[in-house]
């Protein structure tokens, strides 16, 4: 009976009378209550990257390694961090900013759109896939959508090039707009039925279709040249675009910032996406720090400035703390 009391009355125990007990391993101070013989000690704060037990300026510089296209046994020397911690903080990273862009990136006043698709691989070449490898293996592709006014990337979508990644770029984008825009994409058919799809007749679209020869492709020395364009078609699909923004340039060097800065769609590299997993948390990363933190080297801040999603240029940090 006694020891039933005194277990209701340490359940009901409100801990107000108390003093210093000593301290943990960690030097975190304990106390003791004096009513009834509990110890505690202090709560540790929450930490912003959750389980990880690196500090937030070794994650920062970390991930700047990765954003400057350093591969992650690269960053793993430079950093002096185990490539095991650096993909999991990679996978959270990826994760916060993709919330990130998906909360912020609403209502947006763009009018010119181009969209186009990066190629990429995950594990193995496709020549080398095997018909017992998971599906995830061999070409990947990243299909992108760029703002030619601000430079902001709004939209991109990861998969094979198939209809149902080009929906799924389509399917992401247009709710995010809040005018009507005029789009411009290449020749892959998909794009038709996507926009058809989620646009109806309130776009203005066209594709810009290139025709290539096969100029430096028969020797060596012009094994890596790019073929010789040899006639641009422009086709109005829907609406009535204007032909002087019927281009992809913008999207098109936007491809090469993408290649140059993520190590692991750099070509003829060894640093190639390992898990499709992956590859999405480094997109992800990607375009929040091209987005929010980059500064745009002709429009002197960044894209998001620019379009007006945010007011002020936002540190790398600032990216691993959003919980948004």
């Amino acid at each position: 009976m006694l020891s039933t009391e005194k277990h209701e009355a340490t359940a009901t125990c409100t801990h107000t009378k108390t003093k210093k007990f000593g301290y943990t391993r960690t030097k975190v101070q304990r106390y003791r209550c004096e009513s009834c013989g509990k110890t505690f000690s202090d709560p540790k704060p929450e930490s912003p990257l959750g389980v990880m037990r690196i500090g937030m300026d070794v994650a920062v510089r970390v991930l700047q390694c990765l954003l400057e296209g350093c591969s992650i046994r690269s960053t793993e020397r430079l950093c002096n961090v185990n490539r095991n911690t650096i993909m999991s903080l990679l996978l959270l990273a990826g994760e916060r900013c993709q919330k990130l862009m998906d909360s912020r990136m609403q209502n947006l006043n763009c009018k010119v759109l181009q969209c186009d698709e990066i190629w990429t691989f995950v594990a193995k070449k496709q020549k080398h896939v095997r018909m017992s490898d998971p599906t995830e293996f061999g070409d990947a592709w990243i299909f992108i959508a760029l703002d030619a006014e601000s430079k902001l990337v709004p939209s991109f979508a990861i998969g094979k090039r198939t209809a149902q990644t080009t929906r799924a770029l389509v399917d992401d984008l247009a709710p995010r707009l809040a005018n009507r825009v005029q789009l411009t994409t290449d020749g892959f058919r998909f794009y038709i039925n996507a926009v058809e799809k989620n646009f109806g007749s309130d776009i203005d679209y066209a594709m810009l279709i290139k025709l290539y020869g096969d100029y430096g492709q028969h020797d060596a020395a012009g094994k890596y040249s790019p073929s010789k364009i040899i006639d641009v078609i422009s086709k109005t699909i829907q609406g009535n675009p204007d032909s002087s923004k019927i281009s992809t340039s913008y999207i098109e060097r936007q491809n090469l910032t993408v290649r140059m800065q993520m190590r692991r769609l750099t070509r003829l590299t060894n640093a190639f996406s390992k898990s499709l997993t992956h590859l999405k948390a480094a997109a992800a990363l990607h375009f929040a720090y091209y987005n929010f933190c980059r500064i745009h080297q002709t429009l002197r801040v960044t894209p998001c400035m620019e379009a007006k999603v945010t007011d002020h240029i936002w540190t790398i940090a600032e990216l691993l703390e959003s919980k948004s």
